[in-house]
């Protein structure tokens, strides 16, 4: 047995060898065999000739589309698909010369177990992307000028993960059906949204309303919503206009659905009617460390909710008036409580410069002064335990946490449970960062494997503290040799738990 449990990481390793590589390019041609010599023009014939586990690689350029892409295909637990841009090339998918239909979404994504990088969706004539597969990973894509909303989530999809990805400039012909991300309608459960942004769409930056569904739950962390409600050009549109619309339904069912939805470290700012508004929803709501301003109204959270559920408000800031929210409501530490006075001293800045700025390398939102705590506010330090990290005695109030040496922002929400990220860039030369959250301190380490199992590198091996860390491979082994071109692995293990992660290194 033990035997065993040594070499079964290897013989996965190994069998992971065998997947294929697929290129396209705008210059390419689906007579081509795919190679990175000789590149398809399409995903769609990439998509075709795909195996399980196997990687399309998109080069940079722009690809005039009137036809969905559809992406069918399942992978499993133990091996996706891949579609990424390649080594972080600029990729725009531009459906412009669509028709307005609802079945002329731009990215049709049914299977389950894709990982897409990389992308931007331009102009398609329903959704930039819909989602009904499970078990996806979509990051660092944008999804800006579609005629319905920009990433949305329907059909049953569900445990979806959505990543450092923007959305914006989205709108319908009627204006009120165009948001920036949503997981509504007849969505399924377990879809997180982490570290998105959604700006200037003409209904909602994020919506989570249902009509087919019902008791489903969605998670959204380190996500900023603004001026939804507003046409790219600033006029104010018809839609809604509302920062995260936390559920509800309509017709028949208007007042029974159940949208179970939690938001933490999320930011609301100058939408033109709501920040976070409840709708209808019935549902469990928690937001913890929330922050809003200049929104029509800040927090809109008053109306009632189905017996059994909860509607929890700990830690929020905001400059300005709350907004109405329920006598029922559970509270603890919240600016408006009657414990603090919040002025505009209390931040650093109140100017929005940079909040539609470029993403950090890594595809994390920017670090502004906007809206953090200034030295010497009574916001820090002053809030409530929920399990969140926090630098101090306390929490802080808020989404960013206040820092006495930067006071920068939380870089990202840090899960409770220990996750590995891709791994950026990727494909790479010389160089990839690899990054993982730790819920607590203990014993990690990192090792590289090539193709053949064989360890040929030890990265790490030590104790760490709670949190995020970024480990970089030189694509070296551990004698200074610069290894081949290929796939490798990094198998990061934290305690008892082990996982891995593919690079491609292409010298």
């Amino acid at each position: 047995m033990k035997t065993f449990l040594l070499l079964a990481p290897m013989l996965l390793l190994s069998s992971r060898s065998l997947a294929a590589q697929y290129f396209v390019s705008p210059t390419g041609n689906d007579a081509h065999p795919g190679t990175r010599d000789q590149p398809f023009a399409t995903i769609t014939k990439a998509h075709s000739v795909l195996a399980i586990g196997d990687t399309i690689y998109v080069r940079g350029g722009t690809y005039t589309l009137t036809t969905t892409i559809v992406l069918s295909k399942s992978g499993n637990v133990n091996a996706r698909y891949y579609l990424m841009a390649y080594a972080d090339e600029r990729v725009l998918l531009d459906f412009s010369s669509m028709a307005v239909s609802s079945n002329n979404r731009g990215i049709r994504l049914s299977g389950s177990y894709w990982h897409i990088v990389g992308l931007n969706v331009k102009g398609a004539g329903d959704n930039g992307m819909f989602i009904s597969g499970s078990h996806n990973i979509v990051e660092r894509s944008a999804f800006f000028e579609n005629r319905d909303t920009g990433l949305q989530i329907g059909s049953g999809g569900s445990n979806n993960r959505i990543i450092n990805c923007d959305a914006y400039y989205n709108v319908d012909p009627g204006h009120g059906d165009a948001d920036g991300f949503a997981a509504k309608l007849d969505v399924g459960t377990g879809n997180v949204f982490s570290g998105c942004r959604a700006w200037q769409n003409s209904d909602d930056g994020f919506d989570g309303y249902l009509r087919g569904a019902d008791n489903v739950t969605t998670l959204l962390e380190n996500c900023w919503s603004f001026m939804n409600g507003y046409l790219a050009d600033g006029r104010p549109s018809n839609g809604n206009g509302n920062g995260f619309k936390l559920g509800g339904g309509d017709n028949g069912n208007s007042d029974s659905l159940k949208h179970n939805i939690t938001l933490t470290n999320c930011l609301a700012f100058d939408n033109r009617v709501k920040g976070f508004d409840q709708n209808n929803n019935r549902g469990s709501m928690t937001l913890y460390n929330t922050t809003a301003y200049r929104n029509g109204s800040n927090y809109s959270l008053s109306g009632p909710i189905a017996f059994g559920r909860t509607l929890t408000i700990v830690n929020a800031a905001v400059l300005g008036s709350s907004g109405p929210i329920a006598n029922f409501a559970i509270q603890q530490t919240n600016s408006w409580m009657p414990q603090f006075t919040v002025t505009v001293e209390d931040f650093v800045s109140l100017d929005t410069t940079g909040v539609r700025g470029p993403r950090k390398a890594d595809g994390s939102l920017p670090d502004l002064p906007f809206m953090k705590l200034a030295q010497g506010s009574d916001l820090i330090d002053a809030g409530t335990n929920v399990g969140l990290p926090f630098i101090g005695s306390a929490p802080d109030l808020g989404a960013f946490e206040y820092s006495p040496t930067t006071s920068v922002k939380r870089d990202s929400f840090l899960p409770m449970s220990f996750v590995v990220d891709h791994n950026y860039p990727n494909p790479f030369n010389p160089q990839t960062n690899i990054r993982f959250h730790l819920p607590s301190a203990g014993h990690a380490s990192i090792r590289i494997f090539n193709s053949l199992g064989q360890m040929i590198a030890e990265l790490l091996e030590g104790n760490l503290s709670a949190g995020m860390h970024i480990v970089r491979w030189e694509g070296k082994n551990d004698n200074g040799v610069i290894m081949p071109s290929g796939a490798y692995y990094a198998r990061i293990q934290f305690g008892a738990s082990t996982k891995t992660v593919k690079l491609i290194l292409l010298r």
